[in-house]
Order: structure tokens, then C-alpha cells, then sequence
């Protein structure tokens, strides 16, 4: 047997942690780089230290990370966040290749919200994008997280275009439509990517 990595990518409120669940549902291992930014910069870790070194005030008193001072301090300052990008995603990165060792053979779904920002689908076997209209992510993640319609197009704004995903990605998941649609059009892909893996345990 053999792992073949996929990098599952997908913009705010595409429907991406839906597809995710599906493929752990027919069998692949989920490593999710939201929860390992969350862990490397758990109470007592490496990454909240270091981020306590550089901006004391985005520290509780608990040694817990304030995401909302944080978030104001990189929002209005792009080296700040260009910083705390070399603080988070060396360790996410480092907890993601620890997580994919661990996992048995078989697929492995990277989970990664910026996959085609960064350079880290260079290193997967196959990538899938889940893509859907402007207007249906937003009606989502106003419903979802009862956010500002201004909040949520600004964070839209602030990721990949979902037309250059499209041409990177190998396998494109369109949700437009229903959960059930969702459903089908997830399973025919895993389907595909297991092709894929069998593929590469070929001699």
C-alpha cells in the first residue's frame, strides 16, 4: 500500500469542511490545517510564545492567545502579519507531515483554506478545489457565522480567485446546489482519487 497526499482547498463558505467530512466518510485520513494552527499556538506552546516575544499585549494573562487583539494588530499591518505567518506555518507544517506519517496507508486530505497562496500543493500528489457562486458562500457564512455581508466579501477578497484555483486544481467539486448534489459529486471524486492511488502503487 501507499499514501497518495491531496490537498483540498476551497474559498470562505465553498463548502470545503463538507467535502471533507464525505471523503472521511469513505475512508481517507483528514489532516485540517485550521486545527493545527490552532494547536501551534495552544496555551503553552512554542507558537504562543514566540508570538508573546514579539506582541506582548496578544497574550492573556492565562499565557492564551487574544485573537481579537491579535487579528487587530495584523489586519492594520502587513509586516505583522507577514511575522506571525513565519511564527504559524512553519509549525503547522511540521504538525501536518507528523499527522500524515501517523495515518495509515491510503489517502491523505490536506485540508489547507490558502493551498494555492502558498506552495504547498507543489508537494501534493493531486489537489481538488470546491468552488461555488459569490452570492450562495455569502448567504452561507452570514447564516453560518452571523456575520456582516462588507465582512464577508472583504474576507472573499483577500483569497485566491476561484477561477485561477480552478486551472491549478486537478478535480473540481461544483456547489451550487444541494447537499445531496454535494454528496454525489464528492463521492465520484474520492472515487477518482482512489484510481489515483492504485495508480501509483503500480510498480
Amino acid at each position: 500500500m501507499a499514501k497518495l497526499r491531496v490537498g483540498l482547498t476551497g474559498g470562505i463558505g465553498s463548502g470545503k469542511s463538507a467535502v471533507a467530512a464525505f471523503f472521511a466518510q469513505d475512508g481517507a485520513t483528514i489532516v485540517d490545517a485550521d486545527v493545527l494552527a490552532r494547536e501551534a499556538v495552544a496555551p503553552g506552546s512554542e507558537g504562543v510564545r514566540a508570538i508573546a516575544s514579539a506582541w506582548p499585549q496578544a497574550v492573556d494573562a492565562r499565557g492564551a492567545l487574544d485573537r481579537p487583539a491579535l487579528a487587530a494588530i495584523v489586519f492594520a499591518d502587513p509586516g505583522a502579519r507577514e511575522r506571525l505567518n513565519a511564527i504559524v506555518h512553519p509549525r503547522v507544517r511540521a504538525l501536518g507531515a507528523q499527522r500524515e506519517a501517523e495515518a495509515p496507508d491510503g489517502i491523505v486530505v490536506h485540508v489547507v483554506p490558502l493551498l494555492f497562496e502558498g506552495d504547498f500543493w507543489r508537494a501534493c500528489d493531486k489537489t481538488v478545489v470546491v468552488i461555488a457562486s459569490d452570492e450562495a458562500r455569502i448567504a452561507r457564512v452570514i447564516a453560518r457565522d452571523k456575520a456582516e455581508r462588507t465582512d464577508v466579501e472583504r474576507r472573499m477578497a483577500a483569497q485566491i480567485d476561484p477561477g485561477l484555483a480552478r486551472a491549478r486544481a486537478d478535480y473540481v467539486i461544483e456547489n451550487d446546489g444541494g447537499l445531496a448534489a454535494l454528496r454525489e459529486q464528492s463521492a465520484r471524486t474520492y472515487g477518482m482519487l482512489l484510481a489515483d492511488l492504485a495508480a501509483k502503487e503500480k510498480p
